[in-house]
């Protein structure tokens, strides 16, 4: 990511038309998101947004700047962001994944490991815990039976591991 202040919220994955719109796999819960900012930003340059349509579960987007098919090419599989205060306040106990990766897992104040990705399973999200003595990361669901407090401010997650689950 680049800085604390962007977040990510989806990938160029293809050009669409002649016109320079652009195909965007969002990465959000809430895609409507692309129509209440102004801006989106690359690494390098910030777009002010025109248009926005959808199409199947991607997101078409034309930026100012960006007017031809040959403009658009250059940005396949680049990442969009928009500043974190242009999405407002997350609703309680809600969370960015990118203010979850890095966090400490603990149990009982011991270290079980650090969230290395959280995966959308349709159902509860599973984060990808990495332990220091092994490749083999495990997977927690976030319930919250097992998930008994985030501190983002701290990076921890206490936790109630259920019995087995690093052993799977």
């Amino acid at each position: 990511m680049m800085n604390n202040s962007k977040i990510e919220i989806g990938k160029i994955v293809n050009t669409h038309g002649l016109r320079g719109t652009l195909k965007v796999q969002p990465w959000t819960d809430y895609p409507e998101v692309f129509e209440e900012i102004e801006t989106v930003y690359t690494k390098s340059t910030a777009y002010v947004i025109r248009n926005v349509a959808y199409q199947k579960n991607c997101i078409l987007l034309s930026l100012e700047g960006v007017e031809t098919l040959n403009q658009a090419e250059t940005l396949k599989n680049e990442v969009l962001f928009c500043e974190r205060s242009d999405l407002g306040e997350l609703p309680d106990k809600t969370y960015y994944i990118t203010d979850l990766i890095g966090c400490i897992v603990c149990e009982n104040s011991e270290k079980v490991g650090v969230v290395t990705d959280v995966i959308h399973t349709g159902g509860v999200d599973l984060y990808e815990i990495r332990r220091e003595n092994t490749a083999k990361p495990f997977y927690l669901p976030a319930a919250k039976e097992i998930v008994q407090n985030i501190d983002i401010s701290s990076k921890t997650i206490q936790v109630k591991l259920p019995e087995g689950i690093m052993d799977l």
